[in-house]
């Protein structure tokens, strides 16, 4: 196996080196880490998700993908994780935005999280960037669309809610993929509502390779009657099945396998994308790395994909 740098190089993505922001302008991709999970509602830890998904990151080494036949080496860079408090949600988001926005400005985009209320204020930064609402794909057990927290205003739950009514996204051009839990109805079906779409978990048991074609060519023809605008891929891992996944927050059985996941954003990789998010991984209650393995390929796929998209 010939690798482009060694397996044990450093602590960034893909082993590569933490690149200071202000030199990090020549490249193509840049990935971020946000430590925050001020806002979970079961089982802390996310904000220890990104340097586990850097470390597991290092088995896919520099090699080429094997769909895509690209690597990220040369045009990608790991900025570190974002300087934020770590008490105060709002004092969080305030920090993030300035941060967000300029990285936004120069690159594309992953961001490591972190519990996913941080992709409120990212979309508020992409929304500012490219002074319209985006399209969202948005994986994920639970539907993040309750208009309150456990009596909070806002958290990593309320999100999809707080996005549509503030404009942020469109929602005639929103997927949710993966919802499962439980939830009263105006929550749980709130994005078909407003003119989105929801493929839920139970709808895509059994699932796979070609039997996903229908999905596959609804969300492309959603995308494109929408004018296909900027796209944001959210994901959170727990739409992944604890089997698959289980260092995460708030499990929920009967979720989407990785094979299901992989099919899905190799069948979107030339989509208008603009940047994504990986969320909710917990390193206390991962097992064997399964989880901060998962989400590093899911993370390397997207940017793959982004690659062969741009050749």
């Amino acid at each position: 196996m010939n690798h482009s740098f060694p397996f044990t190089s450093t602590g960034g993505f893909l082993g590569l080196s933490i690149t200071e922001a202000a030199e990090s302008e020549a490249s193509t991709f840049a990935v971020a880490g946000i430590t925050w999970d001020g806002c979970v509602t079961n089982r802390p830890g996310a904000r220890f998700g990104p340097n586990a998904i850097r470390q597991a990151s290092h088995m896919l080494c520099g090699d080429e993908h094997p769909l895509f036949n690209t690597t990220l080496v040369n045009s990608t860079v790991d900025v570190g994780n974002l300087l934020l408090p770590n008490t105060s949600l709002e004092a969080m988001r305030a920090a993030l935005m300035p941060q967000a926005s300029k990285l936004i400005a120069q690159h594309e985009m992953v961001w490591l999280g972190g519990d996913h209320s941080i992709t409120l204020p990212l979309l508020r930064a992409y929304r500012a960037h490219y002074s319209k609402p985006l399209a969202c794909i948005h994986f994920d057990a639970h539907c993040d669309t309750w208009i309150s927290h456990f009596g909070e205003p806002s958290g990593h739950g309320t999100w999809v809610y707080e996005a549509i009514t503030e404009g942020l996204v469109d929602a005639k051009a929103f997927v949710q993929i993966g919802i499962r839990s439980s939830g009263e109805r105006a929550a749980r079906e709130f994005v078909s509502d407003q003119g989105g779409s929801i493929y839920t978990a139970r709808e895509l048991r059994g699932k796979d390779g070609d039997a996903l074609n229908n999905v596959i060519d609804e969300v492309r023809s959603r995308m494109a009657k929408a004018g296909n605008p900027p796209l944001y891929l959210t994901f959170d891992i727990d739409a992944l099945d604890p089997a698959f996944a289980p260092g995460t927050g708030t499990p929920e059985v009967g979720g989407l396998t990785t094979s299901q996941a992989m099919t899905l954003l190799e069948a979107w990789h030339d989509l208008n994308w603009v940047g994504m998010d990986c969320t909710e991984v917990s390193p206390p209650y991962d097992h064997a790395e399964l989880t901060a393995n998962a989400a590093a390929t899911l993370v390397w796929t997207w940017l793959c994909g982004r690659m062969a998209a741009k050749k």
